[in-house]
């Protein structure tokens, strides 16, 4: 599968999965490379979960577009339309926007039953609008360590087809009612049977070929109920490296803490039994401030030279 970005550019431009306003920065984006972009994924509810975000671990105002301009690490809240175009929802992001100017808006109707959709047209979007070497996403309640993720994904960057994040196998779920209830269960073999090896959906990253890889196919790539889960399911039959990293899936204090105390600093840290942070509006600057790698760790790091021996 060797993927040319002159291909993937002329397939992408085709498809109408990017506002008016983006599309208009196509030309200029594509002539630069990227290290990262990082899609927070949202909802319009979770407005205070933004702000804890941006008052935690993601560069603000001039920070921000330093980041862009010196480290090549594109940030953006991800996020769709209502099924009213135009209504309250809708301007009440608008007005976010202005005051911020950190959103990714997609050619999408929200909702949560279409997270898998979501995701395919939030990587379709993103490897139009950028050129980057990893494409990341996150929930908007992880904490994640910039710096450590950046070094991470540095390791892997001469792997050209690679899907880093914390693999699980969860049972697949066939009674309806229950929380992550699998309506195609059957196809997975026997009641009881479990998923095959996936990332779990807080945080992972994939590679530019494998994003343009979803880019281009998109129109025939399955969804399942699950997002983490149809991601997964994308990549099955094809030559893709699957790496499992734990420190993508730390828990928050006192494991992280006591992680980073030891020198092994996470990339994300949330609560399992919450699928993110338990709290996180109330607690993620807690988690930040007992976490987090020193302040100066992004700006210091050279990710280009990054190398690192243990994978």
């Amino acid at each position: 599968m060797k993927l040319m970005a002159a291909r993937a550019e002329r397939e992408i431009v085709k498809k109408d999965s990017m506002t008016s306003a983006d599309s208009k920065n196509i030309e200029s984006t594509f002539k630069r490379k990227y290290f990262m972009v990082i899609g927070i994924n949202t909802a319009f509810s979770s407005r205070k979960r933004r702000d804890s975000v941006r008052a935690t671990w993601m560069p603000q105002g001039e920070n921000r577009k330093k980041l862009e301009e010196e480290k090549g690490i594109i940030m953006r809240f991800v996020i769709g339309h209502s099924s009213t175009l135009g209504g309250i929802l809708d301007k009440a992001i608008e007005a976010e926007e202005r005051v911020h100017g950190d959103f990714m808006r997609l050619q999408h109707i929200e909702g949560y039953l279409e997270l898998s959709a979501k995701t395919k047209t939030y990587f379709a979007t993103a490897v139009s609008m950028w050129d980057a070497e990893f494409y990341v996403k996150v929930d908007d309640d992880v904490h994640v360590n910039l710096a450590t993720l950046g070094m991470t994904l540095a390791g892997h960057r001469k792997k050209p087809r690679v899907y880093i994040g914390c693999m699980k196998s969860g049972p697949v779920l066939a009674r309806k009612g229950v929380k992550y209830h699998e309506p195609e269960y059957w196809k997975f073999g026997e009641v009881g049977n479990k998923y095959f090896r996936h990332a779990t959906g807080q945080l992972y990253a994939i590679s530019k070929d494998l994003a343009t890889y979803i880019s281009i196919n998109q129109d025939v790539l399955h969804k399942y109920a699950n997002e983490d889960v149809s991601l997964g399911s994308w990549f099955i039959g094809l030559d893709v490296e699957h790496v499992d990293d734990r420190r993508l899936c730390c828990g928050t204090p006192p494991d992280c803490e006591w992680k980073a105390q030891s020198g092994n600093i996470c990339v994300a840290s949330f609560d399992w039994r919450c699928s993110g942070i338990c709290r996180s509006v109330e607690r993620i600057m807690e988690v930040h401030q007992r976490c987090g790698e020193d302040k100066n760790a992004l700006w210091t790091t050279d990710f280009v030279q990054t190398t690192t021996s243990s994978f």
